[in-house]
């Protein structure tokens, strides 16, 4: 009998240490902090996301089992790689969620006569422009306190050009809220629409914004590149902290 439970002690001693082994194994895997897009049809659970250079993670392990993001949603996911698999799967990597933060993600605005003061063109901090795989990704930083701002891109119909360039406007309108506290935002927007008015595979892009500079109205010139030139670049991204009320 002695013997009996000496063994039994053995066998849940191994377990145990096995299991740990596992836990510690699994939490030690270094954690990843990239922006991504959702690919989620069926609302479930357990999604894939994408990264911007089209590898494709599973969401097998999370910290949040009722999140349930819909598809085509931009976050910012603070992940760890559980195991890579062969090239003949759907996905690239099987992944445990461990943060996420959803990016207010949105399409191109065409800006009519009658919207064009909602639209709002409030002055903003612009800290990063870039496109990653689909999407004009913006970093910026502006002052508020408990209202919502909106963010958008605009087309405005009634600007003509004839260099062969896509312009657009980064908007903001404050919503007269206080300029209390800086705050910090991201957004992302989908770009496809824009492909029709490639030259092959690219759409050059000029992105005009009311910043806080001396010359107040900043240009940017960026490139859009799908199908086989798409860009492929990953983009480190921090989870941002307080509460952000953008629209």
């Amino acid at each position: 009998m002695i013997m009996k439970k000496i063994l039994m002690g053995i066998l849940v001693l191994t377990f145990l240490v096995a299991c740990n082994n596992d836990d510690n194994e699994r939490y030690s895997q270094p954690n990843f902090t990239t922006i991504a897009t959702v690919e989620n049809p069926n609302l479930s659970s357990g999604f894939y996301f994408k990264l911007d250079n089209n590898d494709k993670m599973w969401v097998t392990l999370t910290s949040f089992p009722y999140y349930r993001p819909k598809n085509g949603q931009r976050i910012i996911a603070v992940y760890s790689i559980l195991s890579t698999v062969d090239n003949s799967s759907l996905y690239n990597h099987k992944v445990q969620l461990n943060d996420v933060y959803e990016v207010l993600t949105k399409g191109i605005f065409k800006i009519t006569a009658a919207t064009q003061d909602s639209i709002g063109n409030d002055q903003i901090e612009i800290r990063d422009m870039w496109v990653g795989s689909n999407y004009l990704n913006v970093e910026f930083v502006y002052p508020g306190y408990n209202k919502i701002h909106y963010i958008n891109l605009v087309s405005d119909s009634t600007k003509t050009y004839t260099d062969g360039k896509v312009h657009l406007e980064f908007r903001h309108n404050a919503n007269n809220d206080y300029a209390t506290y800086s705050k910090w935002g991201v957004v992302s927007f989908d770009l496809s629409s824009l492909q029709p008015l490639a030259v092959g595979d690219s759409v050059n892009l000029v992105i005009q914004t009311h910043e806080f500079t001396t010359t107040q109205n900043e240009t940017y010139y960026l490139t859009y590149k799908f199908g086989n030139a798409a860009s492929s670049n990953i983009r480190e991204m921090m989870i941002p902290k307080g509460e952000i009320k953008l629209q």
